[in-house]
């Protein structure tokens, strides 16, 4: 290749779109969108641009629609299956990535993008210009000249004209005839038959290419490889083949293009755009270093910001006096945990107005660290101000800054408003809650993060080694962005009176309540775990060794590349679907699907389940004991699930099953103290019973009015049995399809649960909705109203908001249909529960039981209770939480008691 500068880079974008969605991982964003080919596209082009400093780089991709060589050869690529749906909706994005990096961009139907290229790396190897081709696609060898060389960007490998001749033994300009011969399984060219690549390019080193070869057949036999001398005849068989092939495989290089190659230069980049697509494909990476690189216009007012680092008692004072005057003032705690138990504040952070905020450090402890004010001397100072329930508080998840001060004997009180809640509130799936996501969500703002001034990984400090002078306008920021968010979010959620409503009534007050379960925390029986561990252990290794006898060899039981090696290969086990790089699945729906007619994957299952429980809760539970209260404090999370439910982590109480014997035993180690009683009481169908009263079906509701077995009721229906007469494996499925219904389920996931016939499961759908037809109206009108607005709603107003309602893509509209029928129940039991839970604090509040809220499971909630009251507070529990909402059936409660929480539920 010539010594210039400036190469021009062409770019094969079709083929890394494909390669990209192939060799990366399934990434999505956190509302579900796939964007690995994006991100792998991206990357490419960006290492482009970073190797060819001051170069053009050209991204050519195909057009929609039939090409030339479909017209000459309709079985051309007819081989290769629709683009999966996973990809499809990433193309577009990367078509407006592209343009808005300003790169220049083709997309010419008719044509291929190799026949673009093709024809731009003609036309600029005749000018003297050199030409650098990225692809992955081996039919580009034949543009390869003095001036074109190949570039694969995914494996580093670089093919210019010495390149070609040492790996195929031929020059690039032979390379048509090469592929002519040989044929392509992937676009469907035939080749000659019985001619692979070794043959083929025997053929071409010794005789050359497609015209002189079949101008001397008779040479053939003569060549010195496997298979010569029977091979003339084939080829004059194959000569049609052979011609066609050529024809097929030979790169176009006079496409009519409506541009120059002088044309091809870089363009100043749409840098908002591109903000706007890595905060919608949550690139925050790119987005960080973009953002880094100058202000970029926004709708946000951008604002002058004055941060104070507080070291003086006059300077704290002087905020003390204004925190007090302030309406609202923004507060946020640093310090050393995101363990709240064990949290320990490190500073403390105000903003009273945008763009004005201090940061009071405390307890920075490093080598040479400034002096700063006494932490518990100024804690004191601002008890009284934390602790007044009129002076009006904003925070950023304020649960956890209150479970913090409660470690420092500080009651957070006035506690007015929770950005992390407000952005939940006003829409659940726009984008993540953190501080940081809304910030580049509302505000248009990059903020500091807390890896730029603590580092990453192993090394990375905690608040309290961060210099004071670093830790102070990172600090300061929160507090400032807090209060600037609230002002940004609280006017569109006062604009909705129905999710002003939400959040004042449900959200806000729960955070108090939350903040106190959490810091109660669970006791449970370390001793009893350590035995079901071994228990457990004990079980694996038998489960260990039946699944080598059922193989027949050892292996690794959580290796998927070897499990599928067993599965598929060893022991031919039907493949029921594939991974996004083309392997055999061995995923857990797999798994259930063949345990049906297999034992391996039956037992398999077993494994996988009882390894599970074991890791995550026979072993871990001990070890997360805090060793102050002896029990362990989950962390409960209001902003994540998009319906509205709670979900836990550290540990996962939401994840214990209730169905198997080994997760009722890691229940019966949540123990209850010495003189108390473990009380829990959970709704009873509560998402049917929403569904009778938001459909109003007469079947429905008179079932639950006559307080009958409602699937004994709908299996009597179904199956046109009376009452008295339904077995029970009538019920079962008839269970099945009120709650598969509820869920969207279609007659292909009804029959396949029951194991029936698509046709039975049908039948069976059809005549539940002509015995309910109050539920069909309900879901086609909830369909047509999510079509319409967008979004669905609970009863009490929660929205959940359906971006891909009226998508192009059928299955995500589909997807999206099942979520706004199952929506509104399931945010509606959500919301229920919540308010129960307010209810239930008061209650307690007010000092008449001796009891209190421990655990919030699903639908139910968990108590301890002094054992001389468990049928009072049961009564009243009961009774407060059937009374949580007003439905035109009776929400029905039912409550136990026992030494732990096995014996309980």
């Amino acid at each position: 290749m010539s010594k210039q500068a400036s190469p021009i880079v062409l770019v094969d974008g079709s083929s890394y779109v494909f390669r990209a969605f192939h060799a990366l991982p399934m990434l999505t964003t956190s509302s579900g969108h796939n964007t690995g080919a994006v991100r792998g596209v991206i990357s490419m082009l960006r290492k482009l641009l970073a190797q060819y400093p001051g170069s053009p780089v050209v991204a050519v991709f195909d057009a929609k629609g039939t090409t030339f060589r479909s017209d000459i050869y309709p079985e051309y690529k007819a081989n290769r299956p629709p683009m999966p749906d996973e990809l499809r909706e990433q193309i577009e994005p990367i078509h407006a990535i592209v343009q808005a990096m300003g790169l220049p961009f083709l997309c010419v139907p008719g044509v291929e993008a190799d026949d673009v290229i093709g024809t731009l790396a003609r036309q600029l190897s005749e000018q003297g210009r050199d030409v650098v081709v990225s692809t992955g696609d081996k039919d580009m060898v034949q543009l390869v000249n003095k001036h074109t060389t190949l570039v694969n960007t995914m494996t580093d490998t670089v093919l210019d004209e010495a390149a070609v001749e040492e790996k195929y033994g031929f020059s690039a300009d032979l390379f048509i005839d090469f592929l002519a011969l040989m044929g392509d399984k992937a676009d469907n060219i035939p080749g000659v038959a019985g001619v692979g690549e070794k043959t083929a390019a025997g053929l071409i080193k010794g005789l050359g290419g497609l015209e002189s070869i079949y101008s001397s057949l008779e040479k053939v036999a003569d060549q010195p490889f496997r298979g010569a001398k029977s091979l003339a005849p084939k080829l004059e068989a194959e000569r049609a083949n052979a011609l066609l092939s050529h024809e097929l495989a030979t790169i176009k290089t006079d496409v009519e293009l409506n541009l120059a190659p002088e044309e091809l230069v870089n363009g100043v980049p749409d840098r908002e755009a591109l903000v706007d697509w890595f905060t919608r494909m949550e690139f925050r990476g790119w987005l960080d270093e973009l953002l880094a690189e100058g202000e970029v216009a926004t709708t946000a007012e951008q604002v002058e910001t004055d941060y104070e680092i507080v070291t003086t008692q006059s300077a704290l004072d002087s905020w003390i006096e204004t925190l007090h005057e302030a309406g609202l003032f923004a507060f946020d705690t640093e310090t050393t945990s995101l363990n709240y138990m064990e949290a320990q504040i490190v500073g403390v952070s105000f903003a009273v107005e945008a763009g004005r905020a201090a940061y009071v450090p405390l307890a920075h402890d490093y080598l040479g660290a400034p002096e700063q004010l006494d932490r518990a001397d100024v804690l004191a100072q601002l008890k009284p101000l934390l602790e007044d329930p009129d002076q009006a508080k904003v925070g950023q998840n304020l649960k956890y800054d209150a479970s913090v001060l409660a470690n420092h004997d500080i009651t957070l009180r006035g506690i007015a408003y929770d950005t992390m809640l407000e952005s939940y509130v006003l829409d659940s799936t726009a984008t993540r809650h953190d501080m940081d996501s809304l910030a580049l969500k509302y505000l248009g703002q990059n903020t500091i993060h807390f890896e730029d001034i603590a580092g990453k990984g192993a090394k990375q400090l905690t608040f309290n080694q961060v210099k004071v002078e670093e830790a102070g306008p990172y600090a300061a920021e929160d507090a400032d962005i807090t209060l600037r968010l609230h002002q940004a979010l609280w006017p569109k959620l006062e604009a909705e009176q129905s999710l002003a409503s939400v959040f004042r009534d449900i959200e806000l007050p729960l955070v108090s309540v939350l903040s106190k379960i959490e810091r109660q925390g669970a006791l449970i029986s370390a001793e009893l775990l350590h035995k079901q561990s071994g228990e457990l252990g004990k079980r694996l290794e038998e489960l260990k060794s039946q699944a080598y006898d059922l193989a027949g060899q050892e292996f690794n039981l959580g290796s998927p590349k070897q499990l599928g090696e067993i599965l598929f290969e060893k022991l031919n086990l039907p493949v029921i679907k594939k991974t996004p790089k083309g392997a055999p699945s061995t995923a857990e729906d797999v798994l259930v699907e063949l345990a049906l007619d297999y034992p391996l994957p039956k037992l398999l299952l077993e494994y996988r389940s009882l390894s599970k429980l074991k890791s995550t809760y026979t072993d871990k539970l001990p070890e997360m004991v805090n060793a102050r209260t002896g029990r362990v404090h989950t962390s409960y999370h209001q902003a994540v699930a998009a319906t509205g439910r709670l979900s836990s982590s550290d540990p996962n109480l939401q994840n214990i099953p209730i169905r198997t014997e080994e997760g009722r035993r890691i229940r019966q180690a949540f123990v209850a103290p010495d003189g108390y009683r473990i009380v829990a009481a959970d709704y009873s169908q509560i998402e049917l019973r929403i569904m009778a009263h938001l459909s109003a079906d007469e079947g429905l509701l008179k079932a639950f009015k006559e307080g009958q077995d409602v699937h004994r009721a709908t299996a009597s229906e179904v199956f046109e049995v009376d009452l008295e007469e339904v077995s029970g494996d009538q019920r079962r499925k008839a269970k099945a399809i009120n709650f598969g219904l509820i869920y969207g389920m279609s007659a292909f996931g009804l029959a396949k649960q029951l194991h029936l016939g698509r046709s039975e499961a049908q039948e069976y759908i059809d005549r539940y909705f002509q015995r309910y037809p109050g539920v069909a109206e309900y879901m086609d009108r909830t369909r047509a109203l999510a079509r319409e607005q967008g979004y669905v709603e609970t009863m009490f107003g929660r929205r959940l908001y359906l971006p891909e309602i009226n998508a192009r893509n059928k299955m995500r509209v589909q997807a999206a249909e099942r979520t706004a029928i199952n929506a509104p129940m399931q945010g509606t039991a959500a919301d229920i529960i919540k308010r129960a839970m307010l209810a239930v604090d008061e209650w307690l509040e007010r000092g008449d039981a001796d009891a209190r809220m421990i655990m919030q499971v699903h639908d139910e909630l968990v108590l301890e209770v002094a054992t001389a009251q468990v049928d009072a507070v049961s009564s009243e529990l009961c009774s407060l939480m059937a009374g949580a909402a007003d439905l035109s059936v009776p929400l029905l409660v039912e409550s136990g008691a026992g030494k732990n929480w096995d014996e309980a539920h």
